[in-house]
């Protein structure tokens, strides 16, 4: 009780000099500042003072939680496997290095989730260990030979290891089916009638098509049309993920589903999708959003279509 009294009292002695304006005031011009006292804080250091304390306040508090919990056998183990299964909980327990797993169960245990969507596009995924904060793994199957199939794969992988393991800096993917060298191309004027009707750059031979400006990432998703087909954007923490904007449920639009940090639910019939983990369903019945490619660069948003979906 007495620390959380000293760091309570500390963070009001930082938030009255946040107040007050004192914090990081020079002196006047001309007027030396006495030699010996140090110049007073600016506002940037007194802020990360204060997460810092905050962070360290509550990690502490959580650390007794877990703690507690351990010396109750079996049943507070059940119940720290149900806050594992809450991903703010989890969240919280790996930024204090309180989670009770292992970085290799938490990747073992993230590609559990995912396999059941990486079934229907590769043959399955083995983990090979983490050395040096790498990641290494190899697929065993193909992606019946379609590059985009093995994009949307990567990263469905990537994005479920480096959210069950924060201190991976890098996923390595073995036995990737590579797309193939573009062909050469002899330029010359587009014959009559070839311009694109909804005036999307695309490339014939990559399927890569340019979306029109979706805004910045936002907490909504954002759909967007090319040609037929209907593009559903969203945003995660500022990555972007694309699908085709129809619930594998009732095939109603998803233009207006509530999106909870990863978590997309349709408006139309209730059913909730991971849209970090290439739009796995979250209400076990084997179902999953149909995800696409995305790229973000210099050229703008651009989604990969399947050869079908550009006839």
């Amino acid at each position: 009780m007495t620390a959380v009294r000293g760091v309570g009292e500390r963070i009001e002695e930082l938030l009255a000099a946040l107040r007050s304006g004192a914090a990081g005031v020079p002196a006047p011009a001309g007027v030396p500042a006495p030699a010996g006292v140090p110049a007073p804080p600016g506002p940037a250091a007194i802020a990360e003072e204060l997460v810092r304390l905050l962070v360290g306040l509550y990690g502490d508090g959580l650390g007794r939680i877990v703690g507690m919990l351990a010396e109750r056998g079996d049943p507070g183990a059940e119940i720290l496997a149900a806050m594992t299964d809450d991903p703010l909980l989890e969240s919280l327990l790996l930024l204090h290095d309180l989670h009770p797993l292992d970085v290799d169960a938490r990747v073992q245990r993230a590609l559990d989730r995912v396999r059941p969507y990486l079934g229907s596009h590769a043959g399955g995924v083995r983990y090979l260990g983490v050395t040096a904060g790498v990641a290494r793994l190899r697929l065993e199957g193909s992606c019946d030979g379609c590059p985009s199939s093995a994009v949307t794969v990567k990263l469905a992988i990537e994005g479920a290891v480096m959210d069950a393991a924060p201190e991976v800096t890098e996923v390595l993917v073995e036995g990737m089916t590579t797309a193939p060298e573009p062909a050469l191309l002899q330029i010359g004027r587009r014959p009559a009638g070839e311009t694109p009707a909804d005036g999307h750059a695309a490339d014939p031979d990559s399927g890569w098509v340019t979306l029109p400006d979706i805004g910045p990432p936002s907490s909504r998703p954002v759909t967007a049309s090319v040609g037929d087909i209907a593009v559903l954007v969203c945003a995660v923490r500022g990555t972007l993920y694309a699908y085709r904007d129809a619930c594998a449920a009732c095939g109603s639009s998803m233009a207006a589903g509530v999106l909870e940090r990863e978590q997309l639910t349709c408006p139309g019939c209730g059913s909730r999708y991971d849209v970090r983990l290439a739009g796995q369903g979250l209400d076990g019945r084997g179902l999953h959003l149909d995800p696409l490619p995305l790229l973000a660069d210099s050229l703008g948003v651009r989604v990969a279509l399947p050869a079908a979906a550009r006839l």
